[in-house]
């Protein structure tokens, strides 16, 4: 059985992130400065569905496939709303969605869904050879609790910054690599 390692990199910045808005599947990227991150030869490259990822991922390379696994947490009527309104005008709302990984009063997805979704496309992962996936901080938390098997809560307590990564590892389960 040949290895799969897969990278998981969180999308670029976005004007939502930066003024402390929920996302949209259309949000764009701020402009990147630099050169883009390198990529070994023979990796290659999936992104979520929306615009940011996609952005980030041509950043990278022209050589792009579509995951719609990767997709980012559906956030419902909530989509777009800053966080400020929403503690002001849905506090209780809102921190039962923070707290509660199987609440959504929003409409959208729960943080419990997205673990499943994403746990779905993991045990079905079976390409091997190296691969980078540009997704969500929500896409991202919820394969480092599926694959180390810890409670959902665990979600809150991880932060995943814009452009930050995560490197998994699979021959016959999957494992967090860190280096």
């Amino acid at each position: 059985m040949k290895a799969v390692r897969l990278t998981l990199l969180c999308h670029a910045l976005t004007q939502a992130q930066k003024s402390g808005r929920l996302a949209q599947p259309d949000d764009g990227i701020l402009p990147l400065a630099g050169e883009p991150l390198a990529i070994a030869p023979g990796t290659q490259l999936l992104a979520a569905p929306e615009r940011r990822a996609a952005q980030t991922a041509a950043w990278l390379s022209s050589q792009v496939q579509s995951e719609p696994a990767l997709a980012d947490c559906a956030l419902g009527h909530w989509q777009g709303l800053p966080l400020k309104q929403l503690q002001a005008e849905q506090p209780q709302a809102l921190a039962q969605w923070l707290n509660d990984p199987f609440c959504a009063p929003h409409g959208g997805e729960s943080f419990a869904h997205v673990c499943e979704r994403v746990g779905v496309w993991l045990m079905a992962f079976d390409r091997p050879g190296e691969w980078l996936a540009v997704t969500h901080p929500w896409v991202i938390r919820a394969a480092l609790v599926t694959v180390l098997e810890c409670p959902l809560a665990a979600a809150q307590r991880i932060d995943v910054l814009p452009l930050s990564c995560i490197e998994l590892s699979f021959t016959g389960q999957w494992r967090l690599r860190l280096g």
